[in-house]
């Protein structure tokens, strides 16, 4: 957990209205300053929930209603009174390991340099088009043999860390 002033977000997605039992506790473990979620809620309760842990910044996936959430939002991520980051929330934003043209398009229109979507349920983080790209994979039911995990995005003075963690065993998760 970060005592130097850091700023700790926990990053879902894919609830589809049943998170892992383990996932509230786990997560609150974190001890997040904000939670994002990358669309594909479910049920409102699934963002009440996570909103009594910190609070929620949500987009609309493709199983949501139109309305509640938006499709996107571009987040400036503030750390010590300065802007360390500016990233796009969006649901769908990768096809296979590569980042989508529209999505690319709307990252940098917005200024970002971090895309943060969810969607395929595979945990991924890397780099395309010039901007890093962070899936944190599915909370909600196991969907073929993938893994069930959550992403802690960690802003110190140094730097960005991303990362997974696994609901089944509390660890970090790697591939």
């Amino acid at each position: 957990m970060p005592t130097d002033g850091a700023l700790r977000l926990v990053i879902v997605a894919d609830t589809h209205s049943k998170p892992h039992p383990d996932a509230v506790d786990l997560i609150a473990g974190q001890a997040p300053d904000a939670i994002l979620h990358a669309g594909d809620i479910g049920a409102a309760r699934v963002i009440d929930d996570l909103a009594e842990l910190a609070p929620v910044i949500a987009v609309r996936g493709n199983i949501d209603d139109v309305g509640r959430f938006p499709d996107s939002i571009d987040i400036g991520v503030m750390s010590a009174g300065v802007q360390r980051l500016r990233l796009l929330l969006v649901h769908i934003a990768v096809a296979g390991p590569r980042l989508r043209a529209d999505a690319a398009r709307s990252a940098r229109d917005h200024g970002a340099k971090l895309v943060v979507c969810g969607h395929s349920h595979v945990p991924f983080m890397g780099e395309d088009r010039g901007l890093t790209v962070f899936n944190p994979g599915s909370i909600g039911p196991r969907r073929f043999t993938l893994p069930i995990v959550f992403g802690v995005m960690t802003l110190t003075g140094s730097g960005i860390q991303l990362e997974h963690i696994s609901c089944e065993t509390g660890q970090r998760w790697l591939p």
